[in-house]
């Protein structure tokens, strides 16, 4: 079942180091980025590292592929496309997916990440992932 999948990517042993979690309203699912002091790349700004932002979206991403429908696995990115918009702050980051598509083994997803205000994001992310959707019984 994927929410047993959700939580296994949860566990990942980055993912945990990161501290991201997911909160669900209705149909939409949130990404929380806690901020942390091991986040910050550039110390004299401040601001989170790129990496970081940029791991977390993908993390997003397939999180919202996990609780859009049932796979067998984890996504795994095919390729994956950042734009960094503006300097992440050192405070959570919060980010959401859009399913463009998804097929019978890829899936194309795109990832706004922001802080404070959603409609100024701080990165986004477009990128295809490889799926196995769990069989269609009949």
């Amino acid at each position: 079942m994927s929410d047993d999948l959700i939580q296994a990517l949860l566990e990942v042993p980055y993912v945990a180091k990161f501290g991201i979690r997911f909160e669900r309203k209705g149909d939409e699912l949130t990404g929380i980025l806690p901020y942390d002091e091991h986040l910050v790349g550039n110390p004299l700004v401040p601001a989170l590292h790129g990496g970081a932002v940029g791991a977390f979206m993908e993390v997003v991403a397939s999180g919202a592929l996990l609780a859009s429908q049932k796979l067998v696995r984890l996504p795994k990115p095919i390729d994956v496309a950042v734009d960094y918009l503006r300097p992440a702050r050192p405070v959570d980051v919060y980010a959401r997916a859009l399913i463009g598509r998804s097929g019978s083994r890829v899936a194309n997803v795109r990832v706004e990440a922001w802080q404070g205000r959603r409609e100024a994001p701080v990165a986004t992310l477009h990128g295809h992932f490889l799926i196995k959707p769990e069989p269609v019984a009949g």
